[in-house]
């Protein structure tokens, strides 16, 4: 692999012209002798190169506007043909077909076009064919041809034919492997817009193969912590990460800021189309939720849930943001907000805090898959789905709970389900009174959340995201003046746990579905 190939003859077919005419006039000035196809050799004539186009080379016109061009013997025997084979040579020369050594290709823009809400119609034509049996071809060949599949490369070639007047069998391997990662990550992206346009029947399995890909925005700082490496990726032909997202203002956002954001973003969806909904999130876990006539007031009664905790934490709302709620959050230091949109006078607000990160993202809609890596592979779901109506909910004690508690239990169930489990959640007037969070067992998380809520416990009521296992926890609630509890059951001591209820006059709620969050 360390024989250096000269370049001779290159074949170019790109859909990106950034740089083209340049690296063409510059090819032709080390000798090289340019074959090209469609608008690729107009933009290199116009440019003032020389080029011979496809169907000189093939005897055969462009076809089927434009989709048959490079698909043929004369092209791809020329990119395929191993040098070290002697009868691949002489079969060249039977056919008269010359040897490419360079294949310069870049696919459609099918991302691009996903991105900007092309059509259907226009999607489906920006799917590349001759495109990836081109890049494929010469990367398989790689120890005959080079191929170069990004104008950033442009460069690079063009140094390394001055200086060794070839490319190297490093470069070509390094080269190869680039193609095979760029062609891979093109079909994925375009069997995922396929599968998102065809929704799963219920009660069928999930996908036999499930592809992604994703391509880097950016590097960042470091990690989760400074000894770790880290970076911001994108699933390549969607919007980008939460939704699209905007910074607008403020310093770099960190890999933990961007999980927090995903954290606090999700938790205000649930709120989506309701009343104003505030969200304090601290180490993915919310330490405030509330919701309010303002979002202004929502923020307050989130903070009055945990102020100690909100302290350099992430905030996010349920709709546009004001001027009001922006200056609401002023006296807190706090890393990020995120929001669908702001105000210019919130904006205003926001930019005398330099600092702080803001960020413009839409809320996410319910339903989709959940990734989540493991070594060696992967666990894939359904997105966990919350259903807080109550009218599926069985009031299992004497006591039902009064309309306020209703609408207390059913806020505290859509918070505690995007806790970490074991979670427990205290509420009262449709906000936060604390949060018991990611314990190894459930008695401890209602013993974290009653000690740091304090008296602010009494008449409050309890979400609990699994089913209680003893009555110790239902004790406990009971005990600091809990007034009712919402839970899924399901335990083989519900009747005990139920019991516990009753002997503390608590109403108890059996939703029968479970929101574990590991």
């Amino acid at each position: 692999m360390s024989e250096v190939l000269p370049v001779h003859r290159v074949l170019l077919s790109v859909a990106d012209k950034h740089g083209l005419v340049a690296f063409g006039r510059a090819l032709v000035q080390h000798g090289a002798r340019l074959v090209s196809s469609g608008t690729t050799a107009s933009v290199l004539r116009e440019g003032g190169v020389e080029v011979t186009s496809v169907s000189e080379v093939t005897g055969f016109p462009e076809m089927l506007e434009g989709r048959v061009k490079t698909l043929h013997p004369r092209i791809h025997a020329g990119i395929l043909a191993d040098r070290r084979r002697a009868e691949h040579l002489a079969q060249l020369d039977e056919q008269g077909i010359e040897p490419f050594d360079l294949v310069v290709v870049n696919l459609y823009p099918f991302r691009e076009t996903v991105a900007a809400g092309g059509s259907f119609d226009e999607v489906i034509e920006q799917i590349d064919i001759g495109g990836p049996a081109l890049v494929r071809a010469a990367a398989k060949n790689h120890q005959s041809v080079g191929v170069v599949v990004s104008p950033d490369e442009y460069d690079r070639i063009l140094g390394e034919l001055d200086q060794a007047g070839g490319l190297s069998g490093e470069t070509r391997l390094r080269l190869a492997r680039e193609a095979f990662e760029h062609t891979a990550s093109y079909d994925a992206a375009i069997s995922g817009w396929f599968r998102d346009r065809q929704a799963e029947p219920e009660g069928e399995d999930l996908p036999e193969r499930f592809t992604s890909s994703f391509v880097r925005l950016a590097g960042l700082r470091y990690g989760e912590n400074p000894h770790q490496r880290g970076g911001l990726y994108a699933v390549e032909a969607g919007p980008g990460p939460l939704g699209g997202a905007e910074v607008l203002q403020g310093k770099e956002m960190s890999f933990n800021n961007w999980l927090d954001a995903e954290a606090a973003r999700a938790i205000a969806a649930l709120f989506a189309g309701g009343r104003p909904a505030a969200v304090i999130v601290k180490h993915h876990n919310p330490c405030g939720v509330a919701v309010a006539d303002t979002l202004a007031q929502a923020y307050r009664r989130a903070l009055e849930g945990d102020d100690v905790s909100a302290f350099g934490g992430i905030v996010a709302f349920n709709a546009e943001v004001d001027q009001a709620a922006a200056e609401a959050m002023a006296p807190v230091f706090t890393e990020v907000v995120v929001a669908p949109s702001f105000t210019d006078g919130a904006l205003a607000a926001y930019g005398r805090k330099q600092n702080l990160r803001v960020l413009r993202a839409p809320l996410p809609a319910p339903g989709g898959l959940e990734v989540r890596p493991i070594d060696g592979g992967a666990l894939v779901q359904d997105m966990d789905i919350i259903v807080a109506t109550g009218s599926d909910m069985k009031v299992v004690t004497r006591t039902e709970p009064t309309p306020g508690q209703w609408s207390d239990l059913l806020f505290a169930w859509k918070v505690a389900s995007r806790v970490k489990s074991n979670a427990i959640v205290l509420a009262k007037g449709e906000a936060t009174v604390a949060v018991g969070a990611g314990q190894m067992n459930r008695a401890t998380s209602v013993g974290i959340a009653v000690r740091h809520g304090g008296g602010r416990v009494r008449g409050s009521c309890l979400a609990s995201d699994a089913f209680f296992p003893f009555r110790d926890g239902v004790d406990a609630a009971g005990a600091a003046g809990v007034a009712a509890i919402i839970q899924p059951g399901g335990s083989v001591r519900d009747e005990e746990v139920i019991a516990a209820a009753e002997e503390h006059g608590m109403a108890m709620v059996l939703t029968g579905r479970r929101h574990f969050r590991h």
